[in-house]
Parts: structure tokens; sequence; C-alpha cells
């Protein structure tokens, strides 16, 4: 079972300094922004340490060091203090509070893995691959927006996808139904009442069940400042309104990590083809390039030998179209692939145009490109 540790820091920086160091190893961290959080966090989640800092506003470490130690519950749950304070009447006094170590502030995230690894036996996560779901897979997405009409453009702008979106109007709510379990992404407007989507990221990154949940916010392009300050505390990103159907499914792709390659590579009787899509996109470029050589890898272990690029979709053969693919090409060269290429006769009469794409074989079909290489 994975393990859980909290931590208690006013700080937002240390707070992610702390999950970065930590997030090789199988273990969950939970934060708390204060003592008087920390405490009822702690009764809930019974973590297996406890990372406290000692100079805290609200309630300081000393104060919940105490009353940690009167609940019966949580007696025993090792401490670790962080410290700014470096003299060496601070660092005597602390070690004498009965806490397990103690790290001074600002500390390097090699020394704050190597003394939670003196308490605890942190494992590193399994080395196999993560099975990250696919586009056309169904996703749950939670908008929480006091306008009910955002969740409407949303609904409709998603429309052509299996993706379900629910809706919440207040912060409480909707956390309620990230605790009940199934959402995948949070969308949460910035300007909700009384800082309600900063207080609704502060409590479900508080939470074990709800922590690893991405929240994106919402706001009209010229908030600058609010936009500014939802990356400082951690959201994993920002929609803005009035909102793209378009920019919203990338950055949904892009923060849950969304297989995409499956609509651009496929094996066919020992040749792969690679099909552009009908607009240039440099994220799907960027991942077209991360993944070929992977999928021609495989290609020719499993005994293929062929390629081809398909073009047939695409709209406009720009010249950066035809820099992806002369760098398919390439690689295919690389492995001693033969390949060939798909596309209307327009297409075709433009590739011929470049220097880099002007001896291509073209094929009108994918079947006319196979025989083509045989």
């Amino acid at each position: 079972m994975s393990m859980k540790i909290l931590a208690v820091d006013d700080s937002k920086t240390i707070r992610l300094i702390v999950a970065k160091a930590l997030k090789p190893f199988d273990c969950t961290v939970i934060e708390a922004e204060n003592g008087v959080t920390g405490l009822a966090m702690a009764g809930r989640e019974k973590p297996d340490l406890i990372l406290l800092d000692y100079t805290r506003p609200v309630m300081d470490g000393l104060e919940v060091l105490t009353r940690l130690r009167s609940e019966p519950d949580l007696k025993t749950t090792p401490v670790i203090m962080l410290t700014a304070e470096a003299g060496r009447d601070a660092v005597t006094k602390i070690a004498r509070l009965g806490v397990r170590d103690y790290l001074i502030k600002p500390f390097k995230s090699e020394l704050l893995v190597e003394r939670v690894c003196r308490v605890l036996d942190l494992k590193a996560k399994s080395g196999a691959p993560e099975t990250n779901k696919r586009i056309d897979d169904p996703i749950s997405i939670l908008v929480v927006d006091d306008k009910p009409a955002i969740a409407a453009q949303i609904r409709d702008g998603l429309a052509d996808t299996p993706w379900k979106v629910a809706a919440a109007e207040h912060p409480g709510e909707a956390f309620d139904c990230c605790m009940s379990g199934g959402v995948d992404l949070v969308l949460a407007s910035l300007l909700l009442p009384d800082d309600g989507a900063y207080m609704l990221f502060e409590n479900l990154r508080g939470c074990s069940h709800t922590a690893s949940i991405p929240v994106l916010g919402m706001c009209i392009r010229t908030t600058v400042a609010e936009q500014a300050r939802a990356h400082q505390t951690g959201f994993a990103g920002i929609i803005t309104k009035p909102i793209n159907p378009d920019e919203l499914k990338s950055k949904v792709c892009r923060t849950l990590k969304l297989e995409t390659s499956y609509k651009y590579f496929h094996q066919l009787d020992g040749v792969l083809v690679v099909s552009l899509p009908k607009k240039h996109n440099p994220e799907i470029e960027a991942m077209l390039t991360s993944r070929l050589k992977n999928e021609l890898t495989a290609l020719v272990d499993a005994g293929g030998s062929k390629l081809i690029v398909d073009l047939s979709a695409v709209e406009e053969p720009t010249h950066q179209v035809i820099k992806v693919v002369v760098a398919i090409i390439q690689t295919a060269r690389e492995l001693s692939l033969n390949h060939a290429a798909v596309g209307s006769e327009q297409t075709c009469a433009k590739c011929r145009i470049y220097e880099e794409s002007h001896d291509w074989k073209f094929a009108a079909t994918i079947e006319q490109a196979v025989a083509l290489l045989k």
C-alpha cells in the first residue's frame, strides 16, 4: 500500500518542492497550509510521516506537535521538522521536541529524500510504463462555475467526444463530487466568490483521494494577474474565456496525457503507415517525432520493412509539413526501410517543388503504395 506523507507548511513553494522530490516514490503527498488544517488532515488521513514547519502562522510547530502527541492515533506518527532557523540554539530546541529529524530551509530535494528514507522504507515507483487513457476513451470533467451557461458551452463544445461533462456551482459541491470518485479533471472558474477556486484546489490537494486530480483554471484572457496567481498556486493550466473548443480539447489531452498516437500510426501487413492530420499542429508534430523511432523499431522487430506516409488528409502541404515528412523518411532510411507517400495530384505536385521531396515515390491510395513497394 502506498505510504502517506503530510506536508504542513504555509509556503506553497516548499510544498511543491516536497511533492516534486517525492514524486518518483510510491507515496502520496498530502498538503496543509497551516497547523489547524494539518491537525485535521492528520486525524483524517493517518499519515505515515509528517513534515512540519516549525515557525507557522495560526498554530506554530511546537503546538501542533504537542497536539499530535496527545492524540492516541497520532502520538507515534514520526515527524520531521522544517525550520528556517539555522542557529545552534534553535536546532537544539527542535531536537529536544522528540521529532525524528529536522531540515533547515532552504534544502535540496536530495537531502529531503535522504531524511525521509531514514524514517520510511520508500520504494521507487514501478518502472513499468503507465497506461494512459486514449483520447477516445470516456473521461469525466467537472466544471465548477457559478454561471451555468459556461458548463453548457463546454458540454456543447465537447459534444463530438465521448467525454462526460458534469457541473457544480459551489466549491463544496465540487469537492463532494471529487470525493465520490470518477472525476478525471476539474475546470474551475478563478472568479468564484471568496476565492472559491483556490479553496477547492487546496482541499483537493489536502486529501489523498483527490490529490492527483488536475485542476485547470478558467478566466477571461485579460486577467493576467489572476492567471499568474493560479500558476503560482499549482493549477495545471489556464483555459481562457470565451472558450475555444479546440484549445480546450488540446489542453485536456495534454493535462491528462491522453494517448493519441494510435490515430497516426498503424501497421498493415509488415508496413507502417504514418497518417498526417488535416492541419499542421506543433503538438502533433512533436508527438510524431517522439514516437516515430519506437514505432519503426517495433516494425523492424516484427519483421516489417516498409513505410508509407499518408498525406491524403493534408489540406496544404506547407514547407513545415514537408519538413516533418522529411524527418520521418530520414529515420526510415537509417533503418533501411523502403518507403512511399500517398496524396492527391495537387499534393504530389506541391511536394515536387521542394528539393527535399522532389524524388519521393507517390501513390494515390495506400493500396497502390503497398503495391509500389513490393
